[in-house]
């Protein structure tokens, strides 16, 4: 399984790794479903472009931890919907938790000390 590491050099992948499976535990979705899911509950903060989304997508997909599958639904034909695979529950329940550790210990770093 992928290492889910947070280093300073890897934090944006791996943020955007960590809402992109935390919304596809709540279900599958596609890949505009995914921007629009993390795009109402985070704010503009958290929109995802799509040259950043879909190459996350591809990457998890090639790694195992998402699953891909075309359906034809909608008006705009065939489209790819996502779901997370037992590995991809895994990693994402790791990444979560050192996501809460790193954001604990950055807080902490963050605080002024008492004069």
């Amino acid at each position: 399984m992928p290492d889910p590491k947070l280093e300073l050099q890897t934090l944006t992948r791996r943020c955007n790794e960590a809402l992109i499976l935390t919304s596809l535990a709540r279900g599958a979705k596609h890949g505009y479903q995914l921007a629009l899911d993390l795009e109402e509950r985070g704010g503009a903060r958290f929109a995802l472009k799509h040259g950043t989304l879909y190459p996350i997508l591809h990457d998890l997909e090639k790694r195992g931890l998402i699953e891909g599958a075309w359906s034809d639904e909608g008006p705009r034909g065939k489209r790819k919907s996502y779901r997370l695979t037992q590995d991809g529950v895994v990693y994402g329940r790791t990444l979560r938790e050192d996501w809460i550790t790193f954001m604990n210990e950055l807080s902490g770093l963050l605080k002024e000390e008492d004069s």
